[in-house]
């Protein structure tokens, strides 16, 4: 395979995840009887610029349907994480009501909705027609295509430049990487700002959390990675914090590299440095990773099998895509997870792909009284807890298998 990036071929593998669907396409019941296209699901390291990459077998418009099933609003603590986000925006690069944001894979509008109620225009792109048509809904103008070179040169056209834009957690999810960060080059008023989260991957290795990789994820990001695809696509990196999401991300503020003049903050070297310093740039710290993940799968399946040998009631809960890549890589099945709950109504009454776990609502977990509730999204651990903290009340423990087998 060819580096999406470089287009180097000197590639080693970083994780082998065996087959399975897409992360995100779940099953009605209809659908049970009828085979489930599989992909295989593996992971190169490039040995020139270091990006960590999907080898490709799905298509783009395969993994991203009409009726995808993401809706981000269902999180409450993702909800606060944009809010906090707007405002610190709006107070830093002092946006006002002639400002113009625009995000980038708005999903259903939970972050621009505070752009909008701040009284500054926004604009969201967002391809999906489920997520965008509930944006919508939320009053906010949604232009519903795939972002590249070619779209941001229409907007600019339109007189829809940016001061600011966001991307949340969509770097990783675009197959030519090349293309979608030149689109925002191009998009970016001179002075303006670009935004972009995405999960560390010195956070993925540091704590096996191989779950976070299906083939919706094309791109596994450093910011030694990142800086260097930004550098040859006309943006330059001046500032990057660290953030506790997902497992912990990193939020990348860049700037045209023709135009731009807001100074490089020490952040940069200082997380370029500790990059260095965990091995980033040696083929043995990417070689490492499988072994790893093996270990969590035979842990997470062994304790199952013991739990139904002593007959302990389990459920899950949390329909996310990290939890089929975990569930389908162990070859977990109802026999030992009987059911995942999920709070998205465009989940319940549907199958998890590949396991065909069904997925039900929180009341089903109120009646069925588990001992065990394995929680899947264990990046949302905290407030998933306390959300089910009345399933302490007859005794019920709470299970996380990344990065290790934890009961609690």
């Amino acid at each position: 395979m060819k580096c999406r990036h470089c287009h180097n071929e000197d590639v080693q593998l970083f994780a082998d995840l065996g087959f399975s669907p897409p992360s995100n396409a779940y099953l009605t019941a209809d659908q049970l009887s009828v085979p489930e296209l599989h992909f295989p699901l593996r992971v190169f390291a490039c040995r020139q610029c270091r990006l960590v990459q999907t080898e490709d077998f799905a298509q783009h418009d395969e993994l991203f349907a009409d009726d995808y099933a993401y809706f981000s609003s269902f999180s409450p603590a993702w909800l606060r994480h944009a809010q906090a986000y707007v405002d610190a925006m709006i107070a830093r690069f002092r946006l006002d009501n002639a400002s113009h944001v625009v995000e980038v894979a708005a999903n259903d509008g939970y972050l621009l909705q505070y752009v909008k109620s701040a009284g500054i225009g926004c604009l969201g792109i967002e391809p999906t027609t489920s997520t965008a048509d509930a944006a919508r809904e939320k009053g906010i103008d949604i232009v519903e295509e795939f972002f590249g070179v070619a779209l941001a040169e229409r907007l600019v056209s339109e007189g829809k430049s940016a001061d600011l834009t966001a991307a949340n957690n969509v770097l990783a999810h675009v197959p030519d990487i090349n293309d979608f960060v030149a689109g925002f080059a191009r998009l970016l008023k001179p002075q303006g700002v670009a935004t972009f989260e995405f999960p560390h991957l010195a956070e993925l290795v540091k704590h096996g959390q191989f779950d976070t990789i299906y083939h919706e994820h094309y791109s596994y990001l450093s910011l030694h990675a990142v800086a260097r695809i930004f550098a040859a696509n006309g943006l330059s990196v001046f500032d990057v914090e660290k953030l506790p999401t997902h497992g912990g991300s990193l939020r990348i503020f860049a700037q045209r590299s023709d135009l731009g003049e807001k100074p490089v903050t020490a952040n940069v070297a200082a997380i370029t440095a500790a990059e260095q310093a965990a091995g980033m740039d040696t083929d043995a710290y990417y070689g490492a990773m499988q072994p790893r993940i093996e270990t969590i799968k035979n842990d997470l399946v062994a304790f199952l099998i013991e739990a139904r040998r002593k007959g302990q009631k389990v459920g899950a809960y949390g329909a996310a895509a990290k939890g089929n890549t975990l569930l389908n890589f162990a070859g977990v099945r109802p026999d030992l997870v009987p059911y995942v709950v999920d709070l998205n109504p465009a989940k319940a009454g549907k199958f998890m792909p590949a396991s065909h776990i069904p997925i039900v609502d929180e009341a089903y977990l109120r009646n069925d009284r588990p001992d065990l509730i394995v929680i899947l999204p264990w990046n949302l651990k905290t407030e998933i807890k306390q959300q089910l903290g009345y399933a302490r009340e007859w005794g019920a423990k709470f299970v996380t298998a990344v990065p290790d087998l934890q009961v609690d």
